[in-house]
């Protein structure tokens, strides 16, 4: 750190390799016509190769189809058409939406409605193909006659006749809000499926993204990743091209790839189009998968790794370059393409945010200020990046160098100091009451606490369930109208958990009365010379789960073991929540929610086995419906394979409308922002709670087969549903005030 710095300080650039996107093998035509200005710049591969014009780059892409794994994107919103005979009055919303819910169910959708010369109305609007019963529609001719028998079969039919279509599909965020803003722009009065107005370009993507986001469960294929690497204005574009063609052999050894070099003096591309940038970059389409079968893994380190390769290529070629660490510098953090949509191509690209949380992230950027990032790990990072440049604003020798080392210095000071003035769970603008947060957090802890129950005394247990009853009456206290229902849940469960840990307390005195009793017996067979008899308490801890669990780790992986277990952990906290809701312990309001949660955690276990996690593939041998799932998602991809068989090759000039952000370069690496950062450590609070979780299941697994049933603790099965309840009302009101997920 010392030398890179101070390097820094003496005037070398940051070196810049970001990902800009991922693509489906039939996204590569689109994908190499932009890095090639439609053919007319040169293109390199990795092999050294010059390839120009449109007809080399089809043949690229035959080339790669070997690596591709070319899985069908899901379509996840349709474009409909629905033709209605008869006019509901002058103001025909109402019977427009029993129409459209008649046909497509508790789908979400947006329309917008033409009233005709002759009364019949003419609706177009949007639906998410896939309903909350799990259902896809695939929005063609079969799809529309399924809807029609629906709505057919409706008494709505009885009163307005109405006919289905689909015009089109597509799928992802990005896909469905260009369309509403289109909608938008040719009507006047667009609505969502409860009547509310859609009024402009960020109503419409608020609408997609934060609303329809988690229902489309939305999938498309990795084949290739877009990877952008960028130097300041003024640098020898030559020795940067260099820089790049030994960056790419290095990083991306034995995968497939082409780069183009785009600077200000050879880019066909007029300013104002978004081309002629002041800097020199390149642009660089990669194979995720390599010819040995290996994949490209896209982490934090690894992004970290990549830079640093980078600059040291740099540096070879004359360029004073160095990996740099946002924490270093207290920068803000980069705006995401979701967040923004360009407005101005001319020179700098300019945007403006999707929302107001986005927009104050882009103005923070564009402004430059700082930004110090608040966890514990990146605290210790921060406070040696403090030394350092306390170190070289001592030592430097000119004083240019040692005002920007102290002025950067200041800057992680003074951000420092700021969050210490804060306490830890102020860093959380969950908004649901400063007391009621406090005191929810409170109960948790302590219904969570890790000192377990089996080791309390009969004093310690009074003075717990005297604290837990005292904290339900501040937290009664603080609850506002919104937070009854909430509450009243809460604290009947915090109360069934007192019940159940005094439950077992009480087994744990009676047990130590046995023991006692037994102990006598032993010293009457010792002094009699006989055998002691072994009991269920000198069972060592080592139970025969934590002995499959140390199988399953030398037999997989640790790595592999966690991942597995992490997943089946999401299984088995759904399936729970849905045994408490059958058993009358929780809401039936809550069953779409957990059953819709148990696909999806179902679906992503099984996603890792059939990717190659063997730890679950044994486990599936135990679990019925994981093992049906990895058997569909095998059996759709041999569909998948024999599709691939029956496809023509896709030319290079292949439109695809919806990328059209990659003409915008994101500023730098993607870091942790403010809001992203609430939520994160407001979710590692609850990650920690439920990694407890695991292992006392584990144990109480263990102690079954053992025989041990004084290592069980009830009490802290129901632990998840309280920080879901946590979690429900943080995300419920962030929601409201961010966009979080953009």
């Amino acid at each position: 750190m010392d030398v890179r710095l101070a390097s820094v300080a003496k005037g070398s650039q940051p070196a810049v390799v970001k990902l800009a996107s991922y693509g489906g093998g039939a996204r590569v035509g689109s994908m190499l016509n932009y890095v090639s200005r439609g053919g007319e710049l040169k293109v390199e591969n990795e092999n050294g190769e010059t390839l120009r014009g449109r007809e080399e780059l089809a043949r690229l892409r035959g080339d790669w189809d070997h690596l591709f794994q070319n899985r069908t994107e899901s379509r996840d919103i349709g474009a409909f058409s629905v033709e209605v005979s008869v006019s509901g009055g002058s103001n025909p919303h109402e019977q427009v939406r029993d129409i459209l819910s008649s046909g497509f169910g508790d789908r979400r959708y947006a329309y917008s409605v033409e009233t005709r010369n002759d009364g019949s109305l003419k609706v177009e609007g949007y639906v998410v193909l896939r309903s909350g019963q799990g259902e896809r529609l695939t929005a063609d001719a079969k799809a529309a006659a399924i809807v029609q028998e629906r709505f057919n079969a409706s008494a709505v039919a009885k009163e307005a006749p109405a006919a289905f279509s689909f015009t089109g599909y597509g799928n992802g965020v990005e896909y469905g809000a260009a369309k509403l803003r289109d909608l938008i722009a040719q009507r006047n009065d667009v609505r969502d499926d409860q009547g509310r107005s859609i009024a402009d370009d960020k109503a419409a993507g608020d609408l997609v993204q934060k609303e329809w986001r988690d229902e489309l469960h939305s999938r498309k294929s990795r084949d290739v990743m877009h990877v952008i690497m960028s130097a300041r204005a003024g640098t020898d574009a030559a020795a940067f091209e260099g820089a790049v063609r030994d960056f790419l052999a290095e990083q991306f050894a034995g995968h497939r790839y082409v780069f183009a070099m785009h600077d200000p003096e050879n880019d066909p591309k007029e300013a104002g189009e978004g081309g002629k940038r002041p800097h020199v970059h390149a642009h660089a389409i990669v194979t995720m998968r390599s010819e040995s079968g290996d994949r490209i893994e896209t982490t934090p380190a690894t992004f970290r790794q990549w830079r640093e390769v980078m600059a040291e290529k740099a540096r070879d070629h004359g360029i004073n370059m160095e990996m740099t660490d946002r924490r270093e510098f207290a920068t803000p953090p980069a705006f995401t393409r979701n967040q923004v949509r360009a407005v101005r191509h001319d020179g700098r690209t300019e945007h403006v945010g999707t929302s107001d949380p986005a927009q104050a992230r882009y103005d923070a950027k564009r402004a430059g200020r700082r930004v110090v990032a608040t966890s514990q790990r990146s605290r210790q990072y921060i406070l040696k990046a403090q030394e350092t440049w306390q170190k070289i604003a001592v030592n430097a020798g000119d004083t240019v160098v040692a005002a920007y080392a102290a002025q950067h210095r200041s800057y992680l000071e003074n951000g420092l100091a700021q969050t210490d003035q804060s306490p830890a769970g102020a860093v959380i603008h969950a908004d649901f009451g400063g007391d009621y947060r406090s005191n929810m957090v409170a109960i948790r802890d302590m219904l969570s606490e890790a000192k377990d129950m089996r080791e309390q005394t009969r004093p310690e247990f009074e003075a717990y369930e005297k604290t837990v009853e005292t904290a339900l009456f501040n937290l009664q206290r603080s609850a506002g109208p919104e937070d009854r229902s909430g509450f009243e849940e809460v604290s009947s469960l915090a109360r069934e958990i007192v019940d159940l840990r005094r439950q077992m307390l009480e087994m744990k005195e009676r047990g130590l009365d046995e023991q006692d009793g037994r102990n006598a017996a032993g010293d009457v067979r010792r002094e009699s010379g006989a055998a002691p008899e072994r009991t269920a308490s000198e069972v060592p801890e080592q139970t025969n789960a934590n002995l499959q669990w140390e199988a399953a780790v030398a037999k997989h992986g640790g790595a592999v073991v966690e991942a597995g277990n992490d997943a089946m952990a999401n299984v088995e906290h759904y399936r729970s929540g849905l045994a408490h809701i059958e058993a009358g312990e929780l809401g039936d309001e809550n069953r779409e929610q957990y059953e819709k949660g148990l696909e999806a955690s179902l679906h992503h276990a099984a996603q890792l086995a059939a990717t190659g996690n063997g730890y679950l593939r044994d486990v599936a041998n135990e679990d019925p419906e994981l093992r049906a799932e990895i058997e569909t998602i095998e059996r759709n991809e041999e569909r998948g394979d024999e599709n691939k068989s029956n496809k023509q090759p896709i030319t290079a000039d292949t439109a695809d409308d919806r990328q059209r952000d990659l003409r915008a370069d994101l500023e730098e690496e993607r870091p942790i922002g403010q809001a992203e950062r609430e939520a994160h450590q407001l979710a590692e609070t609850v990650d920690a709670t439920q990694r407890q979780q695991t292992s006392v299941n584990r144990d109480r697994e263990a102690a079954q087969r053992g025989g041990e049933t004084t290592r069980t603790d009830p009490a802290q099965q129901h632990i998840p549903r309280l920080e879901e309840l946590e979690r429900e009302q943080v995300e419920q009101r962030e929601r409201n005030r961010d966009d979080r997920d953009r």
